[in-house]
């Protein structure tokens, strides 16, 4: 009976040490391997020569832009972060978080400039680029102190190079492209394309080309909807705009997006023009940009 207690205990024995030594095996396994990010906001970005994750200094912005940038089947994504070093800069850059196998990879910073509004991203649309990033944002002449709103219509092409992850610029060259001093208001009926808040939220019409805008010269103007017709007053100095005195025909339309429409022009407050022939509207607070063509 002592021989077979004694066999009992020398297995249960053997048993203990070799599973403390098999979690141990486990979990120097586990230390050894590098970790991987799962969540593109955790990827390490290269920001003027220094890597760094966001928090800190280095902020995200947003306008994400989800795409594949090197054909392997995964979504990459393209955003704007903001970089504070200290005093009054706020510096803005493009970054793109490349979707890899072992995780996401950060790229390097494209600079787009101290204290800018950027707009949206988007992919160019000219069939000769592959994987073309336009970035479309709002600048100050290089005369204009940077106490001056940005109100200079800018729009730069991008690659990603995937193997050194860096930004080139591409050259626009496409058909058609604006000559962006010569635009106005009144040039045409504009067609309201999208709104684009800063915290990601983005409005599109549901209905295209339903929602319309018209400049009148005697600082007037007129708007179509997926249900009224309304109109109003506008002013203009340079580059500020504002809406006035809005009134609308009071026809009940079930899920009509006007309320949402007008209250974009009311939160309007300065305007540019892109190279891509687009009127853009900056809203109150460097809250977003609204997207006409």
């Amino acid at each position: 009976m002592k021989k077979v207690i004694i066999l009992i205990s020398v297995v249960i024995a053997t048993l203990l040490v070799g599973f403390f030594v098999l979690n141990n095996y486990i979990y120097n396994e586990k230390q050894a391997v590098t970790p991987t990010t799962s969540d593109y906001l955790s990827a390490e970005f290269v920001i003027d020569g220094e890597s760094m994750k966001l928090g800190g200094d280095l902020r995200y912005f947003g306008n994400d832009l989800v795409v594949d940038l090197n054909n392997d089947g995964r979504n990459d994504t393209v955003f704007i972060a903001t970089h504070s070093p200290g005093g009054s800069g706020t510096f803005f850059y493009v970054v793109a978080a490349l979707n890899m196998k072992a995780g996401y990879v950060g790229s390097d910073g494209y600079l787009l400039g101290d204290r800018i509004a950027p707009q949206t991203i988007e992919l160019s649309q000219n069939p000769k680029h592959q994987n073309v990033v336009v970035v479309n944002y709002a600048d100050r002449a290089s005369s204009e102190p940077m106490t001056m709103p940005p109100s200079i219509g800018k729009s730069i092409y991008l690659k990603l190079d995937i193997d050194t992850r860096q930004w080139g610029v591409v050259e626009a060259d496409f058909p058609g492209e604006a000559n962006t001093p010569s635009m106005t208001l009144g040039m045409k009926t504009w067609a309201w394309q999208s709104a684009l808040y800063n915290d990601g939220r983005e409005i599109l019409p549901a209905k295209d080309g339903v929602f319309t805008l018209t400049f009148e010269d005697d600082n007037t103007f007129s708007v179509t909807t997926d249900c009224n017709s309304a109109g109003g007053t506008y002013q203009t100095s340079e580059n500020s705009l504002t809406f006035s005195d809005i009134f609308s025909t009071e026809m009940y339309c079930e899920n009509s997006q006007e309320a949402e429409f007008l209250k974009l022009l009311m939160d309007t407050n300065m305007h540019h023009f892109t190279s891509r022939g687009e009127l853009i509207f900056d809203l109150k607070f460097d809250s977003g940009a609204v997207t006409f063509r």
